[in-house]
């Protein structure tokens, strides 16, 4: 091009255009001008919980998205490593901002993550653990994740392929030196919850002495507590999330150099410390697995992979004991707490679920039998809410699923015929063994949910997609990742998981038993229950269930089973044997079940049984097999979707009462509903008679309160409870106040749960309560809302608020609505309604942005680029609802349906005329943003193999045909068109600056014609930068533009 300039007659005499200013053109000092609504965003303020509308907050999708996975009502089939690096990468494309400033923005949120709930409410729902492996593990990850991103296309770069011992450090590396040494100035987001402060102080005192050149090993803090150093070594949550950094290699020891990082030095170690004591230091240099070193290894969360990677071999190599031993530690506290290597301890422990064939197995029954022990203590280890959660934040769900199909097929199948015996004393049988994997199976997709999610109309339900199909698609894919060797580290780590168990992929076919009570449980739903034949074996297994549950009635000459199913063509079996419990495949029982459940029901509806006989037969069914219970829970919650059963009355006499506390769970509703201006239905109509249940409803409740609140039946009870909450949220108010005040009894602790639980019904059964919600989150997060009770100034603390329940302020007090919203969306069995909602709430926002916030001014007016500010916060917070709500068919709408019909409607308000064209500019600005956002969030910002990112050309082609259209002329627009031109110019440019990849999808004849109104409206540099970005097919265009325009 340099030649063409010295040496070309024909531009030298050019009229249209010289060669200076084709060398300023293809120059890189050549700067378009920026749009507004693309300007840089720096990161200011963004220590405090409670940070205002700054420009901080622009980062609350970070918040929401870290919130939203605290969620214990639905574990998430993709990593959350994934979907945050996903997002992270987003919002530095949309800001233009440092990665500096964006590292240092993803560690604030993850500490108000843990700030949030230092003292959570008691229930069965993820709690402090998960948020720390958070901030601690997952964070770390994306962040290590994007770094090697980085540094890998470097050494690519470098040396053309070649594989090279050593990696070059980038500028992403250094930003992230830089954010964590930022950190350390925020004080009051370090503090450590009580849990931590041990592990906080000992990271604080390892630094300590190495600056003081004390080179001690680990087997020094297996002996010594930080109480016994001779100077304080108090650590903070800085001091973890360094140790974090360094055991990913992201940073090395010269952190611990760092001003400010510790106070002082050490000149002596304490005296009197023991030699060896059990612990991680000593068992890895031979130490026998002796209970003291099991319960110290338990205790204490491994330091290291060699650590780890030890107690997996010995759990895969060693004796039955020994296997057993292992697996308890690997379940322990480096499950929990081990946030330096979580991710190797849950790969570990997947692993260990699908276990090899040993070389001298012979047996014709499955190997896993041999392994029942050691798989029984996995199972119920990793069963607690949290432990689920992690592994779901990881993304190992699909390859857990995987695992527990193939346990459930094997132990299902087997007669309860032998046991094993474990080093505690505890018997267990085939039974046991397949009920806790069958329990913990179910609770990896969303089995218990009312019949209505399985389609409304013409919009399937978010999440009807996380199902043992779907699952099983998720952990084939990641096989396919391996073959194809992506670059992606954490779908690496995934394939690694994957081809770990097995290296084929693996279908619902391959797990014959389980596709015919999955079949059976879709039956179930679909339509009520029929096919039950005289004389065939599940007619018979019917019968045996019913006499083993209902053995202590007398009812004459009947047989048990006829006084139960109300039949006189019912098997008459023997009295001896009809007390006895069969010996079936668990199966064979649960085929049964469901009819079990209907002969049980219809006999209380008719009077045969009570309602204590009725309760406690199914409890005697369940403790029988515990994985009963989950076919219970079907079959309860389809037949209350019917409304064919009446309604009991809880008068505490057949039925448990309510009455006792109702009218203060009433009181607490309306405390933690204050902030939302949502009225609470009234309780007090149902004074005068007493409150009333369909009968399974009544029935499931009564059941679930016979379970005791100990380690055996919580994994259980976290399978029945959100089945339970979801079966009351879905009946007529106020069902799940009744529940929760019945369970408030039963579980005192449980109480700020259990209401909060209730309190979110109020939006399950009113659209409009939900759009007020939704209203309150803007308000709140603009500070718009001078009446609002959690915070006047706006901000992430306003919209998630600081943690909730009854010991805040001395009782229960009001809930963020964002943290409302975040808890309530999954049970919206339409979400489509909120698209307009969605746009009609930031337009509202917007004119109050306008209107409103001058009135708060010191000066009386508001700047143009402080309410573009706040319209961008406004804006992130509408895609952060409608990416979380939605996801890719919510955006998909938007932009194919939802936008282009506003853009054509016509709206009026009252003040614009007041504004003169800032309101009308702003209004597009906001929605440019939004779509910019929304279509980022869910597609990405570059190309990948993503299934959301496949759609990408296809939908925003069809919007970019729209605006087209628009511009051409053969689509009227119905808005003012200062919007329209403030949209169009704003979408196009954020599409230049920040999401180049996506112009290159797209048609070059579309192209065209949006640069040709563009020409109209003299955005010829916007539409010369689009055709610059648009690759090759768009040369010609472009030039044949500047020669036209003459620049």
């Amino acid at each position: 091009m340099q030649l063409l300039l010295e040496h070309s007659s024909a531009l030298r005499n050019s009229k249209c255009i010289s060669p200076e200013i084709l060398l300023q053109l293809i120059s890189d000092t050549h700067k378009i001008k920026v749009h507004p609504v693309v300007q840089a965003t720096p990161l200011v303020n963004s220590a405090g919980l409670c940070i205002g509308t700054s420009q901080s907050a622009l980062w609350l999708p970070l918040d929401m998205l870290l919130e939203d996975a605290m969620d214990g009502s639905q574990v998430n089939a993709t990593s959350a490593i994934e979907i945050i690096t996903g997002l992270v990468k987003s919002l530095q494309a949309i800001h233009i901002t440092s990665w500096h400033a964006i590292f240092l923005g993803l560690w604030m949120a993850a500490l108000r993550l843990v700030q949030r709930e230092r003292d959570p409410i008691e229930g069965p729902v993820p709690r402090l653990d998960t948020r720390l492996s958070m901030l601690l593990s997952i964070t770390t990850l994306v962040v290590a994740d994007l770094v090697e991103e980085e540094e890998s296309v470097a050494v690519d770069e470098f040396e053309y392929g070649l594989e090279i011992k050593h990696r070059i450090s980038g500028k992403r590396r250094m930003d992230l030196i830089f954010s964590l040494q930022n950190l350390h100035e925020y004080q009051s987001l370090l503090t450590p919850p009580q849990s931590v402060i041990s592990a906080a102080n000992q990271a604080a005192s390892k630094a300590m002495m190495f600056i003081s050149g004390i080179n001690v090993g680990t087997a020094y803090f297996d002996s010594i507590s930080t109480m016994d150093m001779p100077i304080d070594c108090s650590g903070t949550l800085h001091h973890l999330i360094v140790e974090s950094c360094i055991a990913r290699n992201l940073l090395d020891s010269s952190a611990y150099l760092w001003p400010g990082y510790v106070n002082g030095h050490i000149n002596q170690l304490p005296h009197n410390v023991p030699t060896e004591v059990p612990g991680w230091s000593s068992f890895l240099k031979g130490a026998s697995l002796t209970p003291a070193m099991i319960n110290a290894l338990v205790s204490t969360p491994a330091s290291s992979f060699a650590e780890i990677e030890k107690v997996f071999e010995i759990a895969c190599k060693g004796s039955n004991d020994e296997r057993i031993a292992g697996a308890t530690i690997l379940c322990g506290a480096s499950l929990i707490r081990g946030w330096n290597i979580q991710e190797h301890t849950v790969y570990f422990i997947t692993r260990l679920l699908s276990p090899p064939v040993l070389a001298d197995y012979s047996e014709n029954e499955s190997h896993l039998i041999s392994y029942a022990p050691m798989l029984n203590v996995l199972l119920v280890g990793i069963a607690p809410v949290d432990c689920v959660q992690i592994f779901s934040l990881h993304g190992l769900v699909p390859e857990l699923a995987g695992s527990l199909m193939t346990i459930c097929q094997v132990f299902g199948s087997c007669v309860p015929n032998i046991s094993w015996t474990l080093t505690t004393g505890e018997e267990i049988s085939a039974h046991a063994v397949f009920s806790n994997a069958f329990a913990l199976l179910l609770k990896l997709w969303r089995f218990n949910h009312p019949p209505v999610e399985y389609g409304v109309g013409d919009v399937p339900p978010v999440g009807s997609q996380l199902t043992p199909e779907y699952l099983l698609l998720v952990r084939n894919s990641h096989l396919i990742s391996s073959e194809n060797s992506l670059k992606d580290p954490n779908r690496r780590r995934l394939a690694r998981v994957a081809c770990s168990s097995s290296s084929k992929p693996i279908f619902v076919d391959s797990f014959p038993k389980l596709k015919v009570w999955y079949r059976q449980h879709l039956a179930c739903i679909a339509s009520p229950l029929t096919g039950l034949v005289n004389g065939t074996p599940v007619h018979h297994t019917v019968d045996a269930l019913l006499n083993m549950m209902f053995r202590k009635i007398n009812r004459g000459n009947q047989s048990v089973a006829n006084v139960a199913s109300g039949s006189s063509n019912s098997s008459r079996l023997g009295s001896e044997e009809g007390y006895l419990r069969p010996k079936l495949p668990a199966w064979d029982i649960l085929e049964a079940v469901p009819f079990v459940a209907d002969a049980a029901l219809t006999a209380c509806a008719h009077g045969r049984l009570s309602p204590r006989e009725l309760c406690t037969g199914l409890k005697d069914l369940a403790d029988y097999l515990p994985a009963t219970l989950a076919t219970i829970v079907s079959y309860f919650s389809a037949e209350v979707t019917r409304g064919v059963w009446k309604s009991v009355f809880m008068n505490g006499t057949d039925w448990p009462s309510p009455a006792a506390n109702l009218s203060s769970v009433e009181e607490q509703i309306k405390k933690i509903l204050a902030a939302t201006g949502v009225d609470v239905p009234s309780l007090a109509a149902g004074v005068s008679s007493p409150a009333a249940l369909p009968l399974p409803l009544a029935a499931f409740v009564s059941l679930t309160i016979t379970y005791k609140l100990d380690k055996a039946s919580q994994r259980f009870l976290d399978l029945a409870g959100p089945a339970l909450e979801t079966l009351a949220a879905g009946c007529p108010w106020p069902c799940m106040p009744i529940v929760a005040s019945l369970w408030t009894q039963k579980a005192k602790r449980w109480s700020d749960f259990l209401v909060f639980s209730a309190s979110r019904t109020v939006f399950l059964h009113s659209n409009d309560a939900v759009v007020q919600l939704l209203r309150s989150c803007f308000s709140a997060t603009l500070g718009l809302n001078t009446s609002c009770c959690i915070s006047s100034n706006g901000g992430i603390g306003a919209l998630l608020g600081h943690g909730f329940g009854s010991h805040f302020n001395g009782g229960i007090s009001p809930v963020a609505p964002g943290i409302l919203y975040l808890r309530v969306y999954r049970s919206i069995r339409d979400v489509m309604f909120l698209r307009e909602e969605i746009v009609s709430l930031l337009m509202q926002t917007v004119e109050d942005i306008v209107c409103l916030k001058p009135k708060k001014s010191k000066y009386g007016h508001a700047s143009f680029a402080a309410a573009l500010t706040e319209v961008k916060v406004a804006a992130s917070l509408g895609a952060s609802v409608v990416f979380l709500t939605g996801g890719l068919g919510l955006v998909q709408s938007l932009f194919k349906e939802t936008l282009p019909s506003w853009f054509m409607s016509i709206h009026r308000s009252e003040k614009e005329g007041n504004r003169g064209g800032i309101l009308p500019m702003l209004r597009g600005y906001a929605l440019a943003y939004l779509a910019a956002l929304c279509g980022a969030f869910i597609w990405g910002i570059d190309s990948s193999l993503s299934a959301a990112s496949k759609r990408r050309p296809k939908i925003l082609g069809c919007h970019m045909e729209f605006l087209a259209s628009a511009l051409d002329g053969k689509i009227s627009v119905g808005c003012d068109p200062a919007t329209w031109h403030a949209y169009v110019s704003g979408f196009l440019s954020l599409m230049v600056r920040c999401t180049p990849t996506w112009i290159l999808e797209l048609n070059v004849e579309l192209l065209t014609r949006l640069c040709k109104g563009l020409r109209q409206w003299n955005e010829n540099e916007l539409a010369l930068a689009l055709l610059g970005v648009g690759g090759h097919g768009t040369m010609g265009s472009a030039a044949e533009m500047i020669i036209e325009t003459e620049f």
